[in-house]
């Protein structure tokens, strides 16, 4: 069920009967109509793994199953929020950033040693991901919450993007990614991330960042 956005930091969605969606808890704002609000423990379309795996990379956010019969407005703490629609694609984001999403994505967690190996951990810990970061599979939309605005910068082959790691919120489609230093070691003592670290996005898909280095 796709997402209306109300103005940059509230978003409405309709919710069916037969279907559900999942939502970060504390982020309905209001709602009409019949519906319910229960704790997911289940880890949304992942199951059980996708739970355990949330725990121990540290991303215990905790969902909400959203079901029933209305509308139901959305947000939280007075971020942006950017909806993306996917169309069988995998979006990579960090469960924090999570507002709401379809029950029809399929939730799992990645290690991200897995895509690079050690420097993939690194740059995980710079991008405020940490080692696992959470994926969203399938057709549906999803809300993400961010600072300052987002914009979203497509990723075309032999035309890489490069991002600062802190101002990095997600990306999607068959996207390679590996973080280099723009400098060397000694000249990255008291640098910021920007000037240290570059995030490199090749591939096809696109990459979306937000205005500010902030995090949530």
């Amino acid at each position: 069920m796709p997402f209306r956005e109300i103005n940059s930091k509230m978003i409405e969605a309709t919710v069916i009967p037969g279907q559900r969606l999942f939502s970060q808890r504390g982020a309905m704002l209001a709602y009409r109509g019949d519906v319910s609000f229960t704790p997911n423990i289940t880890g949304g379309q992942g199951g059980l793994m996708s739970m355990i795996g949330r725990r121990v990379a540290g991303e215990a956010t905790p969902l909400m199953t959203v079901e029933g019969s209305g509308t139901v407005m959305f947000g939280h703490g007075g971020h942006h929020i950017q909806v993306i629609a996917l169309t069988g694609d995998t979006l990579y984001v960090e469960a924090d950033r999570l507002l709401a999403f379809d029950g029809t994505l399929e939730q799992g967690t990645m290690f991200m040693g897995s895509q690079g190996g050690v420097m993939g951990m690194v740059r995980g810990q710079v991008t405020g991901q940490g080692l696992f970061t959470t994926t969203l599979k399938g057709h549906g939309s999803v809300a993400v919450m961010a600072h300052g605005g987002v914009i979203e910068l497509p990723i075309t082959p032999g035309r890489p993007v490069h991002v600062d790691p802190q101002a990095y919120v997600a990306h999607h489609g068959d996207v390679r990614n590996k973080l280099s230093t723009a400098l060397g070691w000694r000249d990255m003592v008291g640098r910021g991330s920007g000037e240290a670290f570059q995030l490199e996005l090749s591939g096809s898909g696109a990459v979306y960042v937000q205005a500010s280095e902030e995090k949530l």
